[in-house]
């Protein structure tokens, strides 16, 4: 009896270690094949790509609205469409991901991020056909963003109407 319970126990100590060694080259491999990223760098590049890109957009703004004698309004419209197009474009060629994996959260400023967004997906899907691949599946990221933009605003707007019935705003 009691020889029987001593071999269990070593069979139970057994499998642990080889559970704890199997956890161990686990965690090893985890280690060596997890990319190593500095924040501090991965903050910098991010900002200068963010960066740029925004600088290039009060370039369009300023440029329309001093040299073309375009109102601010119309001007932003055009640096809107303009930054879409180059964003567009970009992500056709295959350049646009190539900028996101260098900077990071930076090349996803709202507009070109949207924009590369939507033409990624209409690129991905093209092969299924117009109707089922880029009809159906060209807002598959970017869906979520219009619908919960467009029912936060509902909200908000209704929130407003409300405080103005009452007074408050």
């Amino acid at each position: 009896m009691a020889q029987s319970q001593v071999q269990n126990e070593t069979r139970n100590q057994e499998k642990e270690m080889t559970q704890q060694e199997r956890e161990q080259a686990y965690r090893q491999h985890v280690e060596q094949t997890t990319p190593k990223y500095s924040m501090p760098v991965r903050m910098a590049k991010a900002f200068l790509v963010g960066g740029i890109i925004c600088v290039i957009g009060q370039g369009i703004l300023n440029y329309a609205t001093n040299s073309m004698g375009l109102d601010k309004e119309t001007a932003g419209s055009w640096c809107s469409m303009l930054l879409v197009l180059a964003s567009v474009l970009l992500t056709g060629f295959g350049l646009y991901h190539k900028c996101v994996e260098w900077g990071g959260a930076g090349a996803l400023v709202p507009i070109t991020g949207f924009a590369n967004s939507v033409a990624s997906a209409a690129i991905e899907y093209q092969k299924e056909g117009q109707v089922f691949g880029i009809g159906c599946k060209i807002f598959t990221i970017a869906g979520p963003v219009i619908l919960y933009g467009i029912f936060t605003s509902w909200v908000l707007g209704v929130a407003y109407w409300i405080g103005k019935m009452v007074g408050i705003v």
